[in-house]
């Protein structure tokens, strides 16, 4: 398992799970069929923590382009990995979201054109470009933000510090939990740009019945705008170090 091996599969994870719960609850004919709002920040929580756990030993579990942009600009990643690392990421959410088609394929054929698009990619409750944008930067800063602050457990009073194997991914299931509870409902947070920009190439290719546009029109928004909320939290970050 290489680092790149390792976001690859961590990302495909957390897409198949993430994008799966969406499924599972919005297309038509499924065991969990209108289960709300509840049910899908709760899976893409759980998500968050299966693809940490597959992939933190082997490269830290970024699986997130965003997320590896601001580790680079406060200096506790190279730069000369990123390339790398989004590449492994942006496949691997291409790879998740396939899967998603896969195994919801019967579901996919009973359902409209816009519910199709919502299980790939996300979309804004209402339309106004400027506060999308503003949508997904305030949620990826706190992410990030966030993340900067994580502390490893440690005994004291001599403050050893101690592996807490799996159970260490928790916090970052929480915070996406958080996030998806209280800022997901204006756009969906997307708060990761391979979580939409992947699966929604996915969706313009895949043989859909009854497909619609896969509105790349939109595209940018969950793709700039977690960039643009990463790189915030990161140089407040470093202000906040001096």
């Amino acid at each position: 398992m290489s680092p790149f091996t390792a976001e690859l599969i961590g990302t495909m994870f957390l897409i198949l799970l993430g994008d799966g719960v969406v499924a599972n609850v919005i297309l038509k004919g499924t065991k969990g069929a209108n289960a709300g709002w509840m049910v899908i920040t709760t899976g893409w929580a759980l998500a968050v923590f299966v693809g940490v756990v597959i992939a933190a030993p082997f490269s830290g579990a970024h699986l997130n382009p965003a997320v590896t942009l601001a580790l680079a600009i406060v200096g506790k990643f190279s730069w000369s990995l990123v390339g790398p690392y989004l590449l492994a990421q942006f496949v691997g959410a291409v790879l998740g979201s396939f899967l998603v088609w896969v195994v919801y394929i019967d579901h996919f054929k009973t359902s409209d054109a816009e519910t199709q698009l919502a299980v790939f990619s996300t979309s804004p409750a209402i339309r106004n470009l400027l506060f999308n944008v503003l949508s997904e930067i305030v949620g990826t800063f706190v992410l990030v933000f966030v993340i900067f602050y994580f502390t490893p457990a440690e005994i004291t009073p001599q403050k050893t510090p101690i592996g807490l194997g799996s159970v260490g991914a928790l916090p970052v299931a929480f915070l996406v939990w958080a996030i998806g509870l209280s800022l997901g409902g204006t756009t969906g947070y997307a708060i990761n740009p391979a979580r939409d920009f992947g699966p929604r190439i996915v969706h313009a290719l895949l043989p859909l019945k009854s497909k619609g546009s896969s509105n790349w029109k939109y595209a940018w928004v969950p793709v700039i705008g977690p960039f643009i909320g990463a790189a915030i939290a990161a140089v407040l970050y470093l202000l906040l170090q001096k």
